[in-house]
């Protein structure tokens, strides 16, 4: 029996879209000599729908979408994930797999494990499965689970999240392969976890897994596909591609009462380099985005740094020359080297460029404000104004021809506020928002590796960055240098980590203890923010779930630090 496994882009909300190409892809598989082809967890509605799942309206949509699947799809069974109604007591939904082979549907399947952790939160819709029934097909049980079902091994948590393991109870009906369909987004390293995650289960049970993910943006989720099956020895039978829809089959082989044999499947290469995933996480997350939002043109502010740099080529990679607009918008204290960047850059990528010069702009808020800033000496509040042209000038741009804003800021500064409400801040799109600094020059590397020629110019990343609001600027002068404000914040805010552990990595705890609170300081401003796409275990948005009035602060020993910046 040949297995098929659909890892597809789904669309949230677009359920005859999703059917639709459901179809097709089992219509392939078909061709190809597939008995059965396995989708994603709720591919039918898409994931994550999040309050979607408060809509009966949206719910029968789905139920309808499935009705329309089974009816279609013939010559081939399918497992495939929606939301089903729950008429018992309890939450009023499940997430759920449906088994619909010979134009019926045969079995459900409901998910156990329900997280709410990061930037989950199923626990707030979905009522836990109650039972584990295998299916069976052409004389094959087969064991069904969904995404976080197979996340509760012990040999991944040393302390395991839930009280119970589905996949335990569901081998207790001894079935002879293990399906898990899932809905797993991406971040960087993941994919070796998920890898030893099902080989391990494989090993653990004796019995071959087919994992199958799912692939594409849907907000600030990104996930890769990488769909997998290993053998009951848990070797790697098949794996899928990353960051794209692929068709995947193997073969089972089920001739006697031994342990199903899989064979003849294709192992797609797989990148394990952080800068290689982490830019194409955000080529197809951006892509993703202003496709699945409805726009088809971007539009970027140039400064010559290399963060509106390394977004613009993101966007040019993703979506085309063609659609992507770079503006400058120079100031008097804008260096000509600066505008000069900016402008080859455009001219590398191919893409559409304009200059828009905002003295003028400058010199008019100045006249208007200088009756209540009288008596006042020039700070920050007059060099954010540049930031606030700037950032209305891309918005009327949007506003005119219905371009996507992109906005430029890295996580580094986003953590710290080091970044304008309304100004640099304003867009629809945090393409980089995730990246620390460090790993934004990374991937300006790389771009121009992957060009074989220079998309970046040299001159933008050897410079020291700067905002240019006011002469000789640089990051510095606010911030400690970018190689220990990143090594900070990721131990921070993506590891975790205590200051005291913090300080055992080799930095200053009055360092640290700056960064800390200049990273608690700042959560009005991340509250605010365009939505940005998570490439990493802990990005700041709908998973970083802060108070914005709060008086808590971290300390290193025994001493409090209370540093104040502006």
């Amino acid at each position: 029996m040949k297995i098929a496994l659909g890892q597809i882009n789904t669309t949230i909300g677009d359920i005859d879209g999703n059917v639709d190409k459901m179809i097709a892809f089992a219509i392939n598989a078909k061709q190809g000599g597939a008995r059965l082809i396995i989708f994603p967890e709720l591919a039918v509605c898409g994931y994550p729908p999040m309050d979607l799942l408060l809509k009966d309206s949206f719910i029968a949509a789905n139920l309808n979408g499935l009705e329309r699947l089974r009816e279609s799809v013939t010559g081939i069974a399918v497992l495939v994930g929606f939301v089903d109604t729950n008429p018992g007591d309890g939450r009023p939904l499940f997430n759920a797999c449906a088994f619909i082979d010979g134009g019926e549907i045969k079995a459900r399947q409901y998910k156990t494990l329900l997280p709410s952790y990061d930037v989950f939160d199923e626990d707030r819709y979905f009522e836990p499965a109650h039972e584990y029934v295998p299916i069976t097909i052409d004389g094959i049980s087969v064991g069904l689970s969904i995404c976080e079902d197979i996340w509760n091994a012990k040999q991944i948590n040393t302390k395991p999240r839930y009280l119970i393991d589905p996949i335990e109870r569901i081998v207790e009906q001894h079935p002879r392969l293990l399906v898990n369909i899932s809905a797993s987004p991406f971040s960087t390293g993941k994919e070796h976890i998920r890898h030893d995650l099902v080989r391990n289960q494989a090993r653990k049970h004796g019995v071959p897994v087919v994992y199958v993910n799912q692939v594409g943006g849907n907000d600030e989720l990104i996930f890769d596909g990488r769909s997998i099956v290993v053998n009951a020895e848990g070797e790697l039978i098949a794996r899928g591609n990353e960051f794209t829809e692929d068709l995947i089959y193997v073969d089972i082989d089920a001739t006697d009462d031994a342990a199903l044999q899989v064979s003849n499947g294709v192992i797609r290469s797989s990148s394990d380099d952080r800068t290689v995933n982490s830019y194409k996480a955000v080529v197809l997350g951006t892509k993703d985005y202003v496709r699945k939002c409805g726009f088809s043109k971007t539009v970027i502010g140039l400064s010559g740094g290399i963060d509106s740099a390394v977004v613009a080529a993101i966007a040019v990679k993703a979506l085309g020359a063609e659609n992507v607009v770079g503006i400058a918008m120079p100031s008097p204290y804008s260096s000509q080297g600066s505008l000069d960047d900016a402008q080859a850059l455009a001219k590398n990528l191919g893409m559409e460029y304009h200059v828009i010069p905002i003295e003028r702009g400058m010199n008019a808020y100045n006249d208007m404000l200088a009756p209540i800033f009288e008596g006042t000496n020039r700070d920050v509040a007059e060099e954010n104004i540049q930031a606030r042209i700037r950032g209305g000038i891309l918005m009327a741009i949007s506003n005119k021809f219905n371009y996507l804003v992109l906005t430029t800021g890295n996580k580094s500064e986003l953590a710290v506020g080091y970044c304008t409400l309304y100004g640099d801040m304003c867009g629809g799109l945090a393409v980089i928002s995730d990246l620390l600094k460090t790993l934004v020059y990374d991937l300006a590397k790389y771009i121009n590796e992957e060009a074989g020629r220079e998309i970046i110019p040299k001159s933008t990343m050897e410079k020291a960055p700067s905002a240019e609001l006011r002469p000789n600027q640089t990051d510095q002068d606010s911030l400690p240098p970018y190689v220990v404000l990143d090594g900070v914040l990721q131990a921070y805010v993506e590891q975790r980590r205590k200051p005291d552990e913090i300080v055992r990595l080799g930095y200053k705890p009055e360092v640290i203890m700056d960064v800390i609170n200049k990273t608690d300081r700042s959560e009005y401003k991340r509250h605010q923010a365009a939505p940005g796409l998570k490439v990493t275990t802990r990005a700041f948005g709908f998973g970083w779930r802060m108070p914005i009035a709060q008086r808590f602060k971290e300390t290193v020993g025994q001493e409090t630090y209370q540093v104040v910046s502006k």
